[in-house]
């Protein structure tokens, strides 16, 4: 049996941007993907703590060091710039292997920095 479990977390990453007119994913800047230990294109969970919208898309590496989070597609229609979000990714594991997961958790200040990194 595998049961899905947290791997990583960037939390309060502030939305850059919005764009409506894009195909669908969210664009993480490379430094803060690598921090987290999110890949290209891996599957993420974003959750809006302004509005409570939840939506699942896929990351593409941004700018690295440009702070940008850049929701992209009909996700746009779920977030606006300067939302504060939440962008989770999962693993599944055997619950063998989710006894020894520890997420990576990555807190970011207004400007998508990292400020903490347990």
């Amino acid at each position: 049996m595998l049961i899905k479990i947290l791997k990583s977390k960037l939390h309060h990453a502030r939305v850059t941007d919005a764009k409506l007119h894009y195909p669908g994913s969210i664009e993480i800047d490379e430094n803060l993907m690598w921090a987290a230990g999110i890949l290209p294109y891996e599957a993420v969970m974003v959750a809006d703590l302004n509005n409570g919208n939840r939506l699942e898309t896929y990351v593409v590496p941004g700018e690295p060091g440009s702070g940008r989070v850049v929701v992209l597609g009909a996700a746009a229609q779920l977030v606006k710039p300067k939302d504060v979000v939440i962008i989770l990714s999962f693993a599944l594991c055997t619950p063998e292997e989710a006894s020894e997961l520890i997420p990576r958790i990555v807190v970011l200040d207004e400007n998508n920095r990292p400020v903490k990194q347990p």
